[in-house]
């Protein structure tokens, strides 16, 4: 287990030099194309913020959304115009074409989904959980769907798929997926206590879990446990602003990102990195008092003065 702290200046460089570049000759699309499942009629501003976090660091911003929340997106386009709306009929071309799905940010949970009948395995067609009205039906059934019929994929998890979907689900993807849990998502999702344990057992606890499922856990806290199984890291910094909504769905955002070029590991620890970074950086102007708008802003430009290009 390894403390990284952001006030290492030295250290964080170095870090920063695994993140993979891109190339003096690529094209449109060759340095990431990302698909973003998220927002509901509650929650229509978290997958927007996600969406405006990856169109600073990838090529192509793909959205998809309840009809509910696609109809106050669409108006929100006066305003975000680096990406574009994918509908629900077309969802399917989008998955198998783009690096990295994230999916939940904003997404709808409730209480307890009933599975279809015949067991485990999903039978619902694509076409009837599109015209599922239920918003929480919708992230459960879609959730598990995408996992059993595309475990190829890079995908993040997020937020409100995180606290509709099972956790053996993990285990059918063969690409290791980013789960961004906070410790309730991560109670809920593993039926794990943690937010009691001290935390050298909390390390321990998400090591176990990391390895039991094969996924690479990023624990949102204070201090962030990012772990694989096999390679744990503590990331120190940051400050309270980043309590605040949206700071959440900024990080699955910048740890899908670099996932697209970067192992996933090295993708959850430079989005934590650099997430606290930027909050360290908007102390010094705003001292707690900043919002997501303005993180997001200044991303690009923290992450410049952390790499040598």
């Amino acid at each position: 287990m390894k403390v990284i702290k952001t006030q290492d200046i030295d250290v964080v460089k170095s870090i920063f030099k695994r993140l993979v570049l891109p190339d003096v000759n690529s094209h449109k699309g060759e340095n990431g194309k990302i698909l973003i499942i998220g927002g509901s009629s509650l929650f229509h501003a978290a997958s927007l913020w996600a969406a405006e976090t990856a169109s600073f660091f990838v090529d192509i911003v793909h959205y998809s959304s309840t009809e509910e929340n696609q109809k106050i997106f669409l108006n929100l386009k006066t305003k975000f115009r680096n990406g574009i709306i994918v509908k629900k009929a077309n969802l399917l071309d989008y998955v198998k074409e783009d690096d990295v799905i994230l999916m939940g940010t904003g997404m709808v949970r409730q209480l307890k989904v009933n599975p279809p009948a015949g067991g485990q395995k999903l039978k619902v067609e694509i076409k009837k959980i599109f015209s599922l009205k239920d918003e929480g039906e919708y992230t459960y059934f879609l959730t598990k769907y995408l996992i059993e019929n595309f475990p190829e994929k890079k995908f993040v998890f997020d937020a409100g798929s995180l606290q509709m979907m099972e956790k053996d689900w993990l285990l059918n993807l063969k690409i290791t997926p980013i789960i961004t849990p906070h410790q309730k998502e991560f109670e809920t999702l593993f039926q794990e206590k943690i937010i009691n344990l001290n935390f050298d057992d909390k390390i321990k606890l998400v090591e176990k879990t990391a390895k039991k499922y094969k996924i690479v856990i990023l624990l949102k806290a204070i201090r962030d446990i990012i772990s694989d199984g096999k390679n744990t890291y503590v990331i120190e910094g940051g400050n309270q602003g980043l309590t605040k909504g949206g700071t959440g769905d900024v990080l699955a955002a910048l740890a899908s990102c670099f996932y697209i070029k970067n192992n996933p590991i090295e993708a959850a620890l430079l989005a934590s990195l650099l997430l606290k970074l930027t909050a360290d950086e908007l102390f010094k102007t705003y001292g707690y008092w900043y919002n997501v708008s303005v993180v997001i802003d200044n991303l690009p430009k923290v992450l410049m003065r952390n790499i040598n290009i």
